[in-house]
Order: structure tokens, then sequence, then C-alpha cells
């Protein structure tokens, strides 16, 4: 308005002027300002309404909708409906690109593109006009779920059908499953429909399916004979309870339970190892859809489930379609053919790994068997284990133990052969040897005065374990009689004089190319690399010497070194995968042997170390001479005791085989029960019922605790003495299959 009047008097005094025939003064009138508001740029707030939907921050987008828009869809439907597409659609990631735009006074309209990639039905691309109205000055969107795509205009959406793939096998190494996507039973007993004079022949047949004792099985329910409780045992497969049902459909207070899942043979056969599926937790479903996943499968949580991941799922086939509000089918947009699943074929001994579990029953601990010369693992124990059939939601006994299972205390779910980390003890002394024969200040015949107690740091005195076995001293010994008799003061004085004489970090350095404080490079499991740490003063290398201190070492890394001795020096890889096919049963990947790494010793250094290991079981005199000595098969092993500052010392026992049998290549075995005491009294005898299976199919020798193969003694029992004392004793409670252990600790 103000500038039209300034233009209306100028008009009249210009003429007034003209008319008198005058000209007015330059300085007689200010020059008008002449102000115009710019109008908004319909390109940018286009722009940003696209970047906003490709950060998916649908709040923004929102906000730049127009009022009428809003009128029709709230905030949270907005948000809801563009979720549901990307995941509808399995969207990986978005492009969008500004294109052009045109602009009439109060509307607009923005042409953009839009690029879809996803990970089931590839990439697909629309161009869509986007339309805008001017509201108090600014561009806002005309929305409609047109703007996703043209498809979707009027009220439309995506809708995905998609048949599950079924997940790949796992075979042990002589193609035995160990897992598979079948049928399955929940099995339990209801303890007082059990039929007179037939709960004998319930209980075999439940131990023949799950492979628990009958003992343990009955102790399940015995305080609780009257009742119709529901007492979970275990879990078969159709197959199995298919070719028993001639009996089992006779027994009563047997009940069956039916569901078709991921299913885990024997109750978990290397449950640690293999790991387990689940669904994908909440928050990392985003993280599966963009590898591919819709969100509501099953993937491995853990193990060689969730190393091999991506071979064992394969992908669904699946249709994407458009449908209206009343989910009716208008058009199909894309589909997508399946890819198979891959098996997996273990270097896993499925009769070993079972028994290598069994033989750890009721104890907490460890076993690890590997070929020597390939790296191959035969079998993975941890013990306490659990079993991956209660993950299923659908299996019966899930309800009833899984909470109970993760909840009481024991850590099942840690792979205590890869992830538990020990102090060494008089394993160690293996290490000690090679470092103080490769420092040429000692040869295999050296010899050292073993007393009673080490005395060499001015008030500090280290005894020998002969003294809490009131044993005489063991005299003097050479360096391969002391690896033999396993004397603490002989490896305290190693530790010692190599600290001195050769440095703070040499003793370590060997340690380190054992292949300690570093991860083996298995990768199919987790594992922890333990820890190796310069000693800082003479008290530090004392202990260090037999494998005390601050050192922490895992049972795989013992295994690793002890198959390394054995085979010449060379440190192999350890493996669990033998070989993974496709659908045609073609190889995709087929085990090969990996030297990552070679013992830092010489040949001579390693025949003395394997003449003491050889004599720890041969002499009579060897600390493991009474449990092994009459096995049949040549054993070269290291007993060791581990103190431990928060509780009863751990009790390992590594060694490995030398036979000419071709049938049966030689292994290393490491063993370590938590808590359990000496070496020789309690993972010795597990080492040989190791021994026993691998060369002869089955155990054949009783523990000193066991009443029958993995029955423990009533009442408790009493371990015969070793060359390490004569007053050892293993206290087992009456629970069966269930042992507990605190004999004195020794060498």
């Amino acid at each position: 308005m103000k500038f039209r009047n300034a233009l209306f008097w100028l008009v009249i005094i210009s003429i007034a002027a003209t008319a008198c025939g005058g000209k007015l003064p330059t300085n007689a009138l200010p020059t008008p300002q002449i102000k115009v508001a710019s109008a908004p740029k319909v390109d940018d707030t286009a722009r940003a309404f696209l970047s906003a939907w490709e950060s998916e921050n649908y709040d923004a987008m929102y906000q730049q909708l127009s009022s009428a828009s809003q009128q029709t869809v709230s905030a949270e439907d907005f948000s809801s409906f563009y979720k549901e597409t990307a995941v509808n659609m399995n969207l990986q990631s978005l492009k969008t690109e500004f294109i052009s735009s045109t602009t009439n006074p109060d509307s607009a309209t923005a042409k953009y593109s839009a690029s879809f990639t996803t990970g089931i039905f590839g990439s697909f691309e629309r161009e869509i006009d986007m339309p805008m109205v001017l509201e108090k000055g600014a561009w806002k969107v005309s929305w409609d779920r047109g703007l996703v795509m043209p498809e979707l205009a009027g009220g439309n959406r995506l809708q995905v059908e998609s048949t599950g793939a079924p997940r790949g096998a796992i075979y042990d190494r002589n193609g035995e499953p160990i897992a598979d996507q079948t049928t399955a039973y929940a099995l339990a007993i209801i303890p007082n429909q059990i039929e007179d004079g037939k709960e004998g022949i319930l209980l075999n047949q439940l131990s023949k399916l799950t492979g628990r004792t009958t003992e343990a099985i009955q102790e399940s329910y015995a305080d609780i004979r009257l009742t119709n409780w529901y007492v979970p045992v275990g879990e078969a497969s159709e197959a199995e309870v298919q070719a028993n049902w001639n009996v089992l459909s006779t027994l009563g207070g047997l009940q069956l339970s039916e569901f078709t899942s991921r299913y885990y043979y024997n109750g978990g056969i290397a449950p640690q190892a293999l790991g387990y599926v689940q669904p994908i937790p909440e928050e990392q479903v985003d993280e599966f859809r963009l590898k591919g996943y819709f969100g509501n499968e099953d993937v491995g949580q853990a193990g060689l489930e969730k190393y091999a991941e991506d071979a064992l799922a394969g992908k669904a086939a699946a249709s994407l379609y458009v449908a209206d509000a009343n989910n009716q089918i208008i058009s199909r947009l894309n589909q997508a053919d399946p890819r198979p699943p891959q098996n997996i074929t273990t270097t896993i001994d499925k009769n070993l790994q079972i028994e290598a579990q069994k033989a750890l029953l009721g104890f907490k601990g460890a076993i690890v068997v590997m070929e020597v010369e390939t790296g191959r693992v035969l079998a993975m124990a941890s013990s306490p284990g659990f079993d991956p059939n209660l993950f299923e939601p659908d299996n019966r006994n899930s309800a009833e133990q899984l909470a109970g299972m993760l909840n009481d205390g024991q850590q099942r779910l840690l792979n205590r052969a890869s992830q538990g980390s020990y102090p060494a003890g008089s394993i160690f002394k293996i290490i000690g040897m090679a470092a103080a024969l490769e420092s040429n200040l000692y040869t295999p015949e050296t010899t050292y005065y073993c007393s009673s107690y080490f005395e060499e740091l001015p008030g500090e005195r280290f005894k020998d374990w002969t003294v809490d076995k009131e044993l005489p001293p063991s005299g003097t010994l050479t360096l391969v009689q002391g690896l033999m008799r396993s004397c603490n003061p002989w490896f305290y004085h190693i530790g010692l004089d190599l600290f001195r004489q050769k440095g703070a970090t040499y003793l370590s350095d060997m340690s380190r190319g054992f292949g300690l404080g570093s991860a083996t490079g298995i990768e199919q499991v987790a594992e922890n690399e333990g820890q190796i740490v310069d000693p800082k003063s003479d008290g530090d290398a004392v202990q260090q010497g037999i494998g005390q201190g601050n050192m922490l070492v895992t049972p795989l890394q013992v295994a690793r070194f002890t198959a390394a001795i054995a085979n010449g020096g060379t440190l192999y890889r350890p493996q669990i995968i033998e070989g993974i096919t496709n659908a045609s049963g073609e190889n995709v990947v087929t085990f090969v042997p990996e030297s990552n790494g070679t013992l830092p010793v010489s040949e001579a250094t390693l025949e003395a170390i394997r003449t003491g290991m050889r004599a720890v079981v041969r002499s009579k005199t060897g600390t493991a001479h009474i449990p092994l000595g009459d096995l049949g098969i040549p054993i070269y092993g290291k007993t060791g005791t581990a103190e431990n500052p928060l509780g009863d010392a751990h009790a390992w026992f590594t060694g490995f085989t030398s036979t000419p049998r071709t049938d049966r290549p030689d292994i290393a075995v490491t063993v370590i029960v938590e808590n359990a005491g000496q070496g020789s009294e309690i993972a010795a005898p597990i080492f040989r019922r190791v021994i026993e299976t691998y060369y002869f199919g089955e155990p054949q020798k009783l523990y000193p605790w066991e009443s029958d193969f993995n029955v423990t003694r009533t009442p408790t029992p009493e371990v015969p003495p070793t060359v390490e004392g004569q007053s050892g004793s293993s206290s087992a409670p009456s629970v069966p299959g269930q042992v507990q252990s605190t004999p004195t600790p020794s060498g």
C-alpha cells in the first residue's frame, strides 16, 4: 500500500511540474525503497524431504506434510507405514535423486527418482511426482502412499509371502547327524502313572533315547514318586521314537510332546562348540535385515551355528505383492528364488565327543582332542553342558527347564575349552624345560637337587608338592627327570635363573612362541587369548617357572602346543569344519591343514621333552604311572595341579599318543578339571577314558570314584594313592553322574 501511495504522488507531482514548464530539483523527493518478499524454493523443500527419507528420519518428514495431509495420517501411522514398507521389501538401502520442479503461485510439483536396493528382491527404481502446496509462506508436501512408489497410491501397501528355507544340517566326521531340521519329541515322566513292574523298561528306553543314565533319570523323580508332576527327561528325534515305538507305546508314565524345529541329537553334541539358534533379537533386526533377512527367522547365536550362519541359513523363496486396504492382492511386484542351505560336516567324532562329555559329568572343566598332524579337533567338551533344544519355545521341556539352565550359576554356555582361562600350573614345566635347553645354560643331563623346599631367595621358602604328601624329597634329578617327577624346586630355579641371566622376557617369549597369550586362530568358536605377563621381580620369575603368577592359558592353547611337540614343532590352526557342501552335494569348502606357527626350539629339545613326557607315564616314579602305566597305548604326558586363589586347585593333564596305527591318527588330549585337585588323581583318569574310547570304541576301566560307568559310588569313594602322595581322596555326592572332589594339590 505504501508503494502504491508513493507512486501515485510521484505521478501527480511530475504532471504538475510539466504543466508549469519547470523541473523539480533533483533533491526534492527521496528515492523510493521497494521491498519484495522472496518466495520459498520448492527444490530445497523437496530435497530436505528426500534426505530425511534416506536417513529414516520419519519425524522430520512428517513435519513437512501439509496440514491437510496430517489430518489424514497420524505421525505414528506415517512412521509405521514407512517402516513396514521397508521391512516387507527387505530394504537394505535407499537412494533418492531430485530431478525437477514446476511451480504455480500456490502449488508445485517436484519430480524425483527412488532407487530401492533389497536383500531379497534385488534392486528396482521408480520416478515419482511429489505434489506440494504453499502454506504460510512455506512449501508443504501433499502426502499420499504413492510418494513411496506409485503402486501404493490410494491406500495400498506392500505384502510379502515367503516359504521358510530349512536350515542346513550339521554332521560329525562320519556323516552322523548332530543338528538338523526335523520333527522331534519332548520326553517326560509322570511319576504316579508309572506301571508296576515296568519302571526298569521305561528307564532303559529313556536312557537309550537320551543318553542319560537310568540312575540319573530315576533320581530326578525320586522325591515325587506319588505325584502327577511333569518331569522332563530329554528329547528324541521322530526317527528314534518310531524305531522304539512298539515298546514306548506300552509304557505308562511316559509323555511325548511333538515339536518341529532345529533338533540337536543326544541332548546336545559339543553344544558350546556347535552353539544354538534363536529368533533374531529385537536389537539386531536391522542388522540382519541388511543381510537379507526378514527379521522373523531363527539364527545362530553361538559357536558353529553363528560362524557358518550364511552357509546354513540359505534363502527362502519370496514374492512381493501390492495389496489394497482390504488385503486383496492387486499385483506382484517382484519375486526371489530360493537359495538352498548348505550342509556342514565337522571334524567332530560323535562317539568320542559323547564319551568326552560323559567323562566330565559332575565336574566343571574341559577336554580337547586334536589330531597331532592336522589340527582337526575330534572332540571339544565343556562341562557342565546344556541342552540346546531348550532354546526352542515349541519344545514342551523348554518352559520347564530353560530358565533354570540359564540361571543356575554354572555358566553352561561358556566354552571352557576355548574361553576358559586358567593358571597353567605344572604343565607349564614343559615350556620351562624348552626355555632352559634353548638358553644353552642347561642340557638334558644337567642335575639339580630336588629338596622339599626352594630357598634361593633370601627370606622366602617355597615348598615342593611332596611336603603336603609327607613324602621324602625327590633328590638329585636330571632336567628330564625333573619333568618326569614334576619337581617344583627344579623349575623354581629355572624361572629365577633365566630371569637373571637371560632377561625378564626370555621365558615369556618362549611361552608366546608356544602359542600362549594369543588366539589359536580357530575362528569357528569364540576363544580367549589368555595372558602371559613378563615378570618384574625375582619372586615373579620363581612363580612363572611353575606356571603360576599372572599366567592364564586355555585348554585349546595347551592341546595345540602339545600336538606340536608330538609332530615335530608345527602349530596347526585348530579347525572343526571338515567340509561344506551345497544342495547338489558338491564341496564348497574342504578341510586343509593350516600351519600358523612353529615352536621356537630345536629337534633335540623336542626329543628331550618327549623323553621326559614318556617317563611321566612309563617310569614307576612318574607322576602319571599309576593311572596310565598299564594302558597299552604309548602315552606321552604331563600332570599339572594349578593353584587357584579363589578355591581348590585345578587338575590338568595333557599328553599325546604315538602309535604305528594308520586307522587311528595320533592325537593330543588336554584335560582341565576345575577345583578338583591333583592332575594325577582326577585329570589323568579322565584322559585315559578319552584314549580308551578313541582306540577301543568305548571306556574300558572305571574311575576310582565310579560304581558303574558314569555313576558315582555311594557312599563317598576313596581315590587310591599315587606316586604324588599316599593320602589323596575324592569326595563324591550320592547323586548319580555327579562328582565333587577336593584332593590335596600337588605337582
